[in-house]
């Protein structure tokens, strides 16, 4: 599958990927969208790519002008990904990656932290979006007007209000959701 960066300073970049995916990554028309959507809050944001995979979603960010990105994943060789896309399009120096499972050690990685932006991509049929987003809101490491996005099959039930943090946005694309939750948030 080819990924590329779709906008910013490193648009039109190809990132390595593996051979066989386990993950899923975005499709382009989803991340330009999600990006449009998103594009007020990105500008010298901190952003956190949870489930991270190759890292799209958190180079996207760093290209597109995010201060710094931190990607949490579990896999060894998606690491190694990460790292090999970010040294390709020049982004480390604005990068942090930990190697860590998301719902056991989130709070414990990133104690010291505080995000604008927060993108949870775990993987499908394992209702470990839920989890991860009431792992964020007791961390305390959202920031008070910050946004978490969550990507699942649309089939997949997610409470409206989790915690402190309610949909206020959903998109449907295909047999993926993208849901976007705030302090407050409110069904549009």
């Amino acid at each position: 599958m080819d990924i590329r960066i779709i906008g910013g300073i490193v648009k039109g970049r190809k990132l390595k990927s593996p051979l066989s995916f386990s993950t899923r990554p975005l499709l382009g028309r989803v991340k330009k969208s999600l990006f449009d959507i998103i594009s007020p809050y990105i500008k010298d944001s901190y952003f956190l790519d949870l489930y991270g995979g190759v890292g799209s979603v958190g180079i996207e960010a760093l290209s597109r002008g995010a201060r710094e990105a931190v990607f949490v994943e579990s896999d060894s060789d998606c690491i190694g990904l990460i790292n090999e896309n970010l040294s390709k399009c020049g982004l480390k120096d604005k990068a942090e990656v930990y190697q860590g499972n998301v719902l056991g050690g989130l709070a414990y990685l990133l104690s010291e932290k505080k995000f604008d932006l927060i993108f949870v991509g775990p993987p499908y049929n394992l209702n470990l979006l839920e989890k991860t987003i009431k792992i964020i809101d007791e961390s305390k490491i959202l920031k008070e007007k910050g946004l978490v996005i969550g990507q699942h099959h649309f089939k997949e039930v997610i409470p409206q209000k989790i915690e402190n943090l309610g949909i206020f946005r959903q998109k449907k694309y295909g047999d993926m959701r993208l849901s976007f939750y705030r302090r407050g948030g409110i069904l549009e």
